[in-house]
């Protein structure tokens, strides 16, 4: 197995809607068939997508762990709420999902109310601290990217903004890119648009000027793509030809993440 010579983190962020969980899958096809090291894929999105696109199925989410540090936490004195802070890398081991071939923590869809920010800020360190045991980690976003930066991690190599072709996706990749840029959100070393569902290059690149992007990919409308949906298949065993693997495949080649 090579071992890559630095840590990758690469996260799917967008309009929702725009394909970031297909493009996450895809990604993971990739690295999966060109070893590079151990995979850690985080979906991070509250509609929790991602697991079956990628053929797995959680039993416990990082909210759930959440929860439970949570109710602990409540009925616990001084010296029991150190211990729970102790044993918080224990408690997402729960949430980790292991396979033969990547590892996966899916974040989940929190229900309770009010304001948990130490919790969170805890959950993040703990979450932070796992992922170093990874070389390559991928994510799937929520709408936008203050989760990824709130929850997961504060930097990111290659933030991969996922838009459609049309002028909601549009508007929205290019805010996402302003408020990363402005705000300065989250740390990043390369920034990048995919237009995905792509019928006609020409006129799709043609677009992609409007977001001040670097356009990386189109990925276009792929039949495939669309049964597996359908079928609920993983799109992990698309075929290797499948057009939408192969812009995926050619991008990650062409480019140094």
């Amino acid at each position: 197995m090579n071992v890559p010579q630095r840590k990758r983190l690469i996260a799917a962020c967008g309009k929702g809607g725009s394909g970031k969980t297909a493009l996450t899958a895809l990604l993971t096809k990739y690295y999966l068939q060109n070893r590079q090291g151990k995979l850690l894929v985080i979906d991070a999105d509250p509609t929790m997508c991602l697991p079956a696109t990628v053929g797995v199925q959680p039993s416990m989410t990082v909210n759930d762990v959440r929860e439970k540090i949570i109710r602990e936490a409540r009925a616990a004195g001084p010296k029991e709420k150190q211990s729970i802070a102790r044993s918080l890398d224990y408690l997402l081991l729960e949430a980790l999902i292991e396979t033969d071939s990547f590892s996966m923590l899916v974040m989940g869809r929190p229900e309770s109310l009010g304001c948990y920010c130490p919790v969170n800020d805890l959950l993040r360190e703990g979450i932070k601290g796992m992922a170093a045991y990874f070389d390559i980690i991928l994510i799937d976003g929520e709408a936008g990217v203050e989760q990824i930066s709130r929850q997961v991690i504060r930097s990111v190599d290659v933030p991969l903004i996922v838009s459609d072709v049309s002028a909601r996706g549009l508007q929205t990749a290019t805010l996402i890119r302003e408020v990363i840029e402005s705000h300065k959100i989250i740390q990043y070393k390369k920034i990048g648009l995919v237009l995905n569902r792509v019928r006609n290059q020409s006129h799709a690149r043609a677009l992609a000027q409007q977001t001040g992007l670097e356009l990386l990919a189109c990925i276009p409308e792929d039949e495939s793509v669309a049964a597996f949906d359908m079928q609920g298949r993983p799109l992990l065993q698309l075929p290797d030809d499948s057009p939408a693997y192969v812009a995926v495949r050619d991008m990650l080649a062409g480019n140094s993440f």
